[in-house]
């Protein structure tokens, strides 16, 4: 797992290692891994570090200090680097020193308070290779502030290459919101371990191609809870489900899906093929597209009549395509009867009563997008919760008393009971396709069926799910997302040949 601490738990394990170290150690030994991922970036960009030039944007905290060593390292290196000190009288004393006597220099920003013309910034970054967004740290709350925000116009308007230091500017490293103008990165070196800001947007799409510098941490975070934890490929592995030497296909879970309609059949298709591409032993459908599910799909056990007498499932998946007449709310209240882990998706999720999904016994898995997400919560803006994805996730769940899969440009998982969320490493923007979260629902139901946990079976679900968009991307449609499960399970279940790509897909898609 990835595991994401928050800024007390980070700066707390910070203070207790510094004890036991001489000053100055640890702030130079994360600027001495910055500045090693800025050379490897320097390389990519202009072939060397001899001969570059850097610009670093340098803010009065500790942050600014770190950009302030890492261009001395560079420098040493034979780059030009240039400090742009937003607050010149409160710039770090011992990183400016440095910087300095490895060859730097430091200038005043645009509308800082000192003697002398300010810089030319617009044509000190039109001659620069890469610069260092070292203005806020991890404290910092809002937006950047207005000579802040004059700064970052530049930059973004001269097309440079930015590292951020630790995180970048103007992002909430807590929750991940981004309350006003933010550094949008190319890549983003943290300290010691990830923030939740790192893992889940809108932050993650300011944070670029993120990279961890391990400054000794680990020690002293062992023990203490993270705020968000991201899956990786062997977490994943372990918990997909298989058959064994005595299994038939009840024992390997049986799935019941509760989709479709006489308007929407093709919900009810793409949900079974979840479903049977999620290894349930088999599938019961029950519902009015018996005729097209089975067309596609003749292996399917067919059902007219309500979903408790379709016969024994270990789980149920309902909601997709169902529509909201008086039948598609009976068949909601009939599959929420059941004494089984049951999946809510799309219209069943507009026909849910609070009441009636926590007082069940058997877990209760809510797949909302941001709009079904922001009805649940009782109609606030949908804006309210794309921008506060980990606040909305775990008020749904503690509401509903249920696991939430909250999807988006990062899926975030939240359990009832207290405890890291979950946020998914692999979506794609190419899932942002009709039917997509059908094949989701009847994925994730199949892995409820084979025993999973809902927390561990949304997670393995949605990481199969990203992963399979990504292969069938470009131009995908639901059903060859569908398609592409097959091969990517059997990828994860033999391990990864290489890392599943990250941060460099570009922006992620709502299913």
């Amino acid at each position: 797992m990835r595991d994401a601490y928050s800024v007390e738990t980070v700066r707390a394990a910070e203070r207790e290692l510094m004890a036991r170290l001489p000053p100055g150690t640890l702030m130079k030994r994360a600027a001495a891994g910055l500045a090693a991922a800025c050379a490897g970036t320097l390389g990519r960009v202009r072939g060397r570090v001899y001969g570059s030039r850097v610009v670093l944007l340098v803010g009065s905290g500790d942050n600014g200090g770190d950009a302030l060593f890492a261009g001395a390292y560079l420098a040493r290196r034979g780059a030009g680097v240039t400090a742009v000190l937003l607050s010149p009288e409160r710039a770090h004393g011992a990183g400016l020193a440095a910087l300095r006597s490895a060859g730097g220099r430091a200038v005043a920003a645009p509308g800082a308070v000192v003697e002398g013309a300010p810089v030319d910034l617009p044509a000190l970054l039109g001659r620069a290779d890469l610069v260092l967004d070292g203005i806020v740290g991890i404290g910092g709350r809002g937006g950047l502030r207005p000579d802040a925000v004059e700064v970052w116009d530049v930059v973004r308007d001269a097309g440079v290459p930015v590292v951020a230091v630790d995180l970048p500017s103007g992002v909430d490293a807590d929750t991940g919101e981004v309350r006003g103008v933010a550094v949008r990165a190319t890549a983003t070196v943290t300290f010691g371990a990830h923030k939740p800001g790192l893992l889940l947007a809108p932050a993650r799409e300011h944070a670029g191609a993120v990279h961890l510098v391990d400054i000794g941490l680990g020690p002293y975070l062992a023990g203490t809870a993270p705020v968000a934890r991201a899956p990786r490929h062997a977490d994943v592995a372990r918990l997909l489900p298989g058959p064994s030497a005595e299994s038939d296909k009840y024992r390997r879970g049986v799935t019941g899906v509760a989709a479709g309609s006489a308007r929407y059949p093709g919900a009810a298709v793409l949900a079974v093929a979840g479903a049977l591409r999620g290894g349930a032993g088999a599938v019961r459908y029950a519902g009015p597209a018996a005729d097209a599910v089975v067309a596609r799909f003749p292996e399917t056990l067919v059902s007219a009549g309500p979903p408790s007498a379709a016969g024994r499932v270990q789980a149920w998946v309902v909601g997709p395509g169902l529509g909201d007449d008086r039948a598609a709310r009976e068949t909601v209240r009939d599959v929420l009867a059941a004494r089984v882990p049951v999946l809510v998706d799309a219209d069943g999720l507009r026909l849910v009563d609070v009441e009636r999904v926590r007082s069940r016994t058997a877990p209760t898995l809510l797949t909302p997008h941001a709009g079904e997400a922001a009805a649940l919560l009782d109609g606030v803006p949908r804006e309210e919760v794309e921008s506060a994805r980990l606040s909305s996730a775990r008020e749904l769940a503690r509401r509903y008393r249920a696991t939430v899969l909250l999807k988006g440009s990062t899926t975030v998982i939240a359990g009832p009971e207290e405890g890291p969320v979950l946020v998914n490493p692999t979506g794609t923007g190419w899932l942002a396709t009709a039917g997509s979260g059908d094949v989701l629902s009847g994925l994730v139901g199949s892995l409820l069926a084979a025993g999973l946990s809902a927390r561990d079976a949304a997670a393995v679900g949605a990481y199969l799910h990203g992963l399979a968009g990504r292969r069938a991307a470009p131009l995908a449609v639901a059903t060859d997302v569908a398609d592409a499960l097959r091969p990517v399970w059997r990828d994860v279940a033999e391990g990864p040949r290489r890392p599943p790509r990250g941060r460099e897909e570009g922006a992620r898609g709502e299913t």
